[in-house]
């Protein structure tokens, strides 16, 4: 190992390229859970047939954010995620409120996925004939395994979501090629889901909202560029690579399922069976063994994604504390591997802890944990996008720095006014996206908002306090 590796506290430098970042990315969006956990609702409560259709329109509005914000990386950038971005274009107050908006945002992703992934082991082990054991057994177990390969090197971390993405992407488009080898069995191929009037009918609002959070995730390359390969060309390709993939590919297989069904059919059927809607597929075209393949591949799907938001709180929570604006201990890094163990062990235990305290009041893995905590985690990092935006806009409006129009004004400016609209359309049907009627379900909006007063205060508080401190804050990457 190198000398410039063995650094204290300081992360590995010059380590990712362009593929390992996607990998990250695209683990964090984590395709099959995404297909089989929240496009079946999309169909169901949205636009039906006008569902891939509507992943394209998600996919173009994310074209545009990063228009804006890959600009922005050749003039900031650091391992604080957006928090950089935020500070330099709407001033640190802010940077800091979004900096802990962002932290809550991905600490209750990954308590969803614990508690999805608890509730998923659970009933398959289950319908297997294996013993009854509590979910949150699994849980536990799950968020052990994540911090031990979190603590190894970051190289490590990529290559295992490379092979985990690669399998839940094999499986998925072995599904949609079965259907257009069979002509869609009983329905003939059509590309009316793309068209203007399937995309944009009744229910493209509550589809936006479902389909806008199967891209959480994406952001995760603004969180490795202190240890990406040439950061200021490494991100932006990444960025690019990362959305057009994803959104190609998720239009790609609900085509297919929407084919397989009937476009005329396929809100029905998603709408009587959101739980099995592709899993039924496979089995009737590949065998009920590919069935249980594309079960354990869900579990593989949920692992990657828990170990890709890991990795990217554990780099917030750094950041924020090299920084100074937290605990400095969240600094530490390991010895070898260079990795933010001490972040990792907190971030470790406050989603354990939460998921204990979700046990012990006997919630719901499925119907509470991971639909409360993905409603507000989507709510949470839109708010977070659409301060980037924004931020985007503030700051070359001071200094164009020899940038075009399209990338510093108008991209960042329709994706804040695209976002900010998705923004609201959740806020309005919350209901929805978690599955609840519950008051608390109803507050999440305020709770964010009462999270990015508390950081806007604490930023006040360094500045009177420790005034070096917030002199720095949000630069010291740039």
């Amino acid at each position: 190992m190198s000398i410039e590796t063995r650094v204290p506290d300081q992360l590995r430098k010059n380590v990712l390229g362009v593929v390992h970042i996607v990998f990250f990315v695209i683990a964090a969006a984590a395709p099959l859970t995404a297909v089989v956990g929240v496009t079946p609702a999309a169909f169901a409560y949205g636009n039906g047939p006008g569902v891939p259709g509507t992943f394209v329109v998600v996919g173009i509005l994310y074209l545009l954010f990063s228009a804006g914000f890959t600009t922005m990386t050749r003039f900031v950038s650091g391992v604080g995620g957006f928090y950089p971005y935020i500070s330099a274009g709407l001033g640190r107050p802010l940077g800091v409120a979004g900096a802990l908006i962002a932290l809550a945002t991905y600490n209750a992703i990954d308590v969803a996925v614990l508690g999805l992934f608890g509730f998923f082991v659970s009933e398959l082990v289950k319908a297997h004939g294996g013993p009854d054991i509590a979910w949150w057994i699994y849980a536990f177990g799950l968020g052990g395994t994540v911090f031990v390969c979190g603590v190894r090197n970051i190289e490590f971390s990529g290559t295992v979501l490379g092979y985990c993405m690669v399998a839940e992407i094999s499986i998925l488009l072995l599904l949609a090629f079965s259907i257009l080898l069979t002509g869609g069995i009983a329905h003939p191929v059509t590309f009316a889901p793309f068209g203007a009037h399937a995309v944009f009918s009744d229910g493209f609002g509550v589809a936006l909202v479902f389909v806008a959070s199967a891209f959480i995730g994406f952001e995760a390359t603004a969180i490795f560029g202190e240890e990406a390969r040439e950061p200021q060309r490494t991100i932006p390709r990444a960025t690019y690579i990362a959305v057009v993939l994803i959104a190609l590919f998720y239009a790609f297989v609900t085509w297919t399922i929407s084919l397989y069904y009937g476009p005329a059919s396929i809100q029905e059927h998603a709408g009587k069976n959101v739980a099995t809607l592709y899993i039924d597929a496979v089995k009737v075209l590949l065998g009920d063994g590919a069935g249980l393949v594309m079960n354990l591949l869900l579990i593989a799907s949920m692992f990657a994604c828990a170990l890709s938001f890991h990795n990217t709180i554990n780099r917030y929570f750094f950041a924020i504390g090299r920084e100074g604006l937290a605990w400095s201990g969240f600094a530490r890094t390991h010895r070898d591997h260079q990795s933010p163990q001490t972040a990792g062990a907190v971030q470790t235990a406050i989603a354990l802890g939460t998921v204990a305290l979700f046990a012990l009041g006997g919630a719901d893995p499925y119907g509470v944990v991971f639909a409360w905590m993905g409603a507000f985690s989507s709510l949470g990092i839109l708010a977070v996008q659409v301060l980037v935006s924004l931020a985007v806009v503030v700051y070359f409006s001071r200094d164009a720095r020899g940038v075009g129009l399209w990338n510093r004004l108008v991209a960042p400016g329709l994706s804040a006014a695209g976002l900010g609209g998705c923004l609201v359309l959740m806020s309005m049907k919350l209901n929805l996206v978690s599955g609840s009627e519950s008051r608390l379900i109803d507050a999440f909006p305020a709770l964010l908002a009462l999270i990015g007063i508390a950081g806007v205060c604490l930023a006040i508080w360094v500045k009177l306090r420790k005034p070096n401190v917030y002199a720095n804050l949000g630069r010291a990457f740039q």
